[in-house]
Parts: structure tokens; sequence; C-alpha cells
């Protein structure tokens, strides 16, 4: 099969032909149909200390999954091969990064460790959720807690921001959101996100009880803390920069609870599943080809994506 093959930071993904995976115990073979592209593969590929991140290399890269089973291991009764599945990112799937990933035309995963797309819902908008969507999801209301009637900021409005405003809206709290690239702010309010500003220290005077920064620049936490209510909360996702100046007075003074939010589970999807199958959530996604995957990572990089790239893999294989 072909796939996409990385060899390590500062050398480019290889087109290849490899081996067909095999499904090991307890594992199904995925046909894929549908495969995101993540900022965090773009890290990979030019920030050597990622390399902690990888067992082992060459590797296959894709961690945003969907599609069809094709086989299965031993022990799988959940699960029968033409199910229609998405493959969380994130452990124990760990597809990517301990797993040969979704660049390419099949990979594996853990057959416990999927959920079944519902009927209707395309390929390419599934393969959003298994990412931006649980990640988004865990951070607002696994880590957040975030329940209807409270007012919520938005740090970047994103590919997985975009996602988690919505979230937040449909929970039935007042969304506001700080996000630099006003071209963007049509989407916002598109999704129901009351104000957009481009700092979000601009809110200080809304009285946020919860922040979820999805950008990560130090600039942008610290500015969450100073802008969240007394007593209120940030959640951190976004990995814009893991080592900044840390502003403590407002975290101490107001008593405000930091938590930091990777990934997202199982239950994650499930719920962004739900949403979408109703018709509740419906992200913005760009549609890409399976050849050019290096060149979508290259607009990922240059930041010129709105919303979500995906790469529809009845297209250029």
């Amino acid at each position: 099969m072909k796939a996409w093959v990385f060899n390590g930071a500062g050398r480019p993904l290889e087109l290849a032909e490899v081996p067909d995976p095999v499904a090991g115990p307890g594992e199904i073979v995925v046909d894929v149909r549908a495969s995101g592209l993540c900022h965090s593969d773009v890290s990979a590929l030019d920030d050597p200390n990622w390399a902690v991140n990888f067992p082992s290399l060459p590797i296959v890269l894709g961690h945003e999954a969907s599609g069809v089973v094709s086989a299965v291991g031993e022990g799988v009764t959940s699960l029968g091969v033409g199910d229609r599945v998405g493959v969380p990112s994130g452990l124990p799937n760990a597809n990517g990064y301990y797993r040969d990933g979704a660049y390419a035309e099949k990979t594996t995963a853990i057959a416990t460790a999927v959920v079944r797309v519902p009927d209707g819902l395309d390929f390419v908008t599934a393969a959003a959720g298994t990412d931006a969507g649980n990640v988004a999801h865990h951070a607002v209301v696994t880590r957040g807690q975030v329940r209807s009637g409270e007012k919520v900021g938005i740090i970047g409005i994103g590919g997985v921001g975009q996602i988690g405003a919505r979230i937040a809206v449909v929970l039935g709290c007042e969304v506001y959101a700080a996000e630099l690239k006003e071209d963007v702010w049509p989407i916002a309010a598109g999704i129901g996100v009351v104000r957009c500003v481009k700092d979000i220290r601009e809110l200080a005077d809304v009285g946020l009880t919860t922040i979820i920064d999805f950008a990560g620049f130090g600039t942008t936490t610290n500015g969450a803390l100073e802008a969240v209510a007394d007593g209120g909360r940030v959640i951190q996702v976004g990995m814009g920069r893991l080592v900044f100046e840390f502003n403590a007075n407002p975290l101490i003074f107001k008593q405000v609870d930091l938590k930091g939010s990777m990934g997202g589970g199982v239950e994650d999807l499930q719920a962004v599943y739900d949403l979408m199958g109703s018709g509740l959530l419906a992200p913005k996604v760009t549609t890409w080809d399976f050849a050019r995957i290096p060149e979508g990572l290259d607009e990922l990089r240059r930041g010129t994506v709105q919303g979500r790239i995906v790469v529809d893999m009845q297209n250029g294989i």
C-alpha cells in the first residue's frame, strides 16, 4: 500500500510502498477513507525535540482516521468487516506515534478504542471529529466542566477552537472569542459566538467564568489569567509555546483554577459524533488530496488554512 513515511525532523515525508498492516489480537485493520492533518505533525517535521514522542522511526504519520473495518484480529467480537469507525487520537491507539498511522491506505487500531461512525455522517467530517472534535470536547466538557448559562471565552478559532466554541454554544453558554485573524471572525459569528476580539484581555469586564486557550503562546495564557473572573477556570490546550514567562499574580490573587487538557477518548468522540449526527456540530473543513499531504502540512505551517484540513482518500491515491 502507499503511505507517507516520517524519517525524522528536518527530513521531508517520503511516499513509499509499504506492507499492508495485519490485525493483532484485539486489533482491527481500517481501510482509511479520510485522514485529518494536524499541527503536531508539522512540529514533528520541524522540531527535533518531538523525537521523544516516537519510540522508533521510521513511522507512518497521521492520527485522525475514519474508515471501514477490513479485518479483525483474534478476540475481537464488538466489530466486524464493513463497520464504519473513527479512530480517536491519543492513547491507547497513538496512531502515527506508537503505531503506523493514517497517512496511508490502511491503518490498525485497538478494537475497544474506536467509535462507530453514525449513519449519514460522511467520512471527512468524521475524521475531523477524531482529533479536533474530541480534543475540543475533552477541554470544554471533560476538563472544563462547562455548564449551561456560563460565560465562556475561547482563545483561537482554528480547527480545534471553532469546534470548542460551538460545543459551548450548544451547551447553552454565552461564548466570546479571541482571535488575531479578523477574517476568521465571521466563522465564529456563524457558530454562535457573541463577540470576537484580538486579545482576550479586551474581555476582562465580561465576567468570563471559564477561558479555554486553544493557542498556547504564553501571552494567551497570561491574558486568560488576567481576563477570567475571580474563582474562574483557565483550561490550557494549545502548545504554541511550551516554555514562557508566567505571571502568577492573577492566578493566586483571583484564585483561578488552571488546568491542562490533552487529547480525548472514546467518550469524547462519541459525544462529538452524537452532535455531528444531529446536525448541531458541522465544523468548517477544507478537503485535500492524498498525493499532496506534504503541501497540506505546508499550508498549516503558514497558517493559511481556515478550519480543519482533511484528506479525502478517494482523491490522489
